[in-house]
This record gives structure tokens, C-alpha cells and sequence, in this order.
């Protein structure tokens, strides 16, 4: 891609990345090219359809989560290198409101510009979650897919208003259930004492 082209690729990724943190995953394909001060023409064709431009966005984030879960698994524990990699998850999701259900619909979808990012991300947390496993650090009657299930759905909840406030308690409240030891990793990275019954 010449100079030029990349360059005017990268502000429209930087502009959409923006109207769609704004008013989510349905954002107006029209709208970002008219808040990117180019024709809708143009914008097509950088980024055909409106997934391709969320996979484009996405892309990055989805990597990051990947390289993340890499790093946790020979830097830290088992049970927080999950929690951790959840939390990280739940945090990128919610960045983009709305793509939970588009993340869903991709990984069935192999057709789907979405779906090898999507498949990928989904792999890197099952593989930290089959980690804690085998150390005894979490419940064996889950799967990756449970995994993400969970974040998916606490990544909805960060999406409501009203529920929102809500959402660093209900993460400690998934951790707490997902784990078998009995001090869990708080929002803010440090350790929750186990509750007196």
C-alpha cells in the first residue's frame, strides 16, 4: 500500500474507531465517512462492508488479547493469568458497544471477515483457562466456549447504563465461580480475601 493510501487508511480507522465507540457496532457507515470528511465511495473502498471495517478495528485488539494470554501463561499464576486475560477481554469488548453479538455470529461463521480474529482470541483464553485446570485452580465443568460466554455477557452489561456501575462487582462474582482457590484477583489487580461463610 503506497504512503498516501495507508495514510488515509489509517484516519479512517482512527474515525470509525471513534463514531463507533460513540454510538456502537450499528454506527451509520455514512456517517463515519462523513465525520472523516471523505465521499461514502471512498470508504467502501477501503472498507467494502461495515464488518470488514470492525474487523479491521478489531483485529488489532484481538492480537493484543492473543500476545496477552502468551505473556500471562510463563509470567503469572494460573488463576490470575485468567482472570487477568478476562478481565482484558471484557474491558476490550466493551470499548466497542454492541460487538458482543457480531463476535457471537462470527465464530459460527467461517465466512465471516470477523471469524479467524474471533476463533483465535477465543483459543488464547481456553488455553488459560485449560492452564488453571490442570493446576486445580478452576472448575473442570467449563469450556472455552463457557469462557466466553461469561465475558461476552459481562461485556453486554458493561454496555447498559444502568447496569454498568454494576460490572466490576458481577466480574468478581463470575471469577469467584469460575475459580477453586479461595482468593480471587479484585478490579484493581489486588487480592480479595476469601469470604467467611
Amino acid at each position: 500500500m503506497r504512503a498516501d493510501a495507508r495514510k488515509n487508511h489509517d484516519h479512517l480507522l482512527a474515525v470509525a474507531g471513534a463514531v463507533i465507540t460513540e454510538q456502537g457496532a450499528d454506527a451509520s457507515m455514512r456517517d463515519i465517512a462523513r465525520r472523516a470528511d471523505v465521499g461514502l465511495a471512498t470508504l467502501l473502498r477501503h472498507f467494502p462492508t461495515r464488518e470488514a471495517l470492525l474487523e479491521a478495528l478489531l483485529r488489532t485488539s484481538f492480537d493484543e488479547l492473543t500476545a496477552t494470554a502468551g505473556t500471562l501463561e510463563t509470567s503469572s499464576s494460573p488463576e490470575d493469568a485468567l482472570v487477568s486475560w478476562l478481565r482484558d477481554f471484557v474491558a476490550c469488548a466493551h470499548n466497542y458497544r454492541g460487538v458482543v453479538a457480531l463476535m457471537v455470529t462470527a465464530i459460527e461463521d467461517p465466512q465471516s471477515a470477523l471469524h479467524a480474529s474471533c476463533v483465535t482470541m477465543r483459543a488464547a483464553g481456553t488455553r488459560l483457562l485449560a492452564r488453571a485446570q490442570a493446576e486445580g485452580r478452576a472448575r473442570t465443568d467449563i469450556d472455552g466456549t463457557d469462557l466466553f460466554a461469561l465475558a461476552g455477557s459481562l461485556a453486554w452489561l458493561g454496555d447498559q447504563p444502568s447496569l454498568a456501575p454494576r460490572l466490576d462487582h458481577l466480574l468478581d462474582v463470575v471469577v469467584s465461580a469460575i475459580l477453586t482457590n479461595p482468593a480471587s484477583t479484585g478490579p484493581s489487580g489486588e487480592r480479595r480475601p476469601r469470604a467467611r461463610s
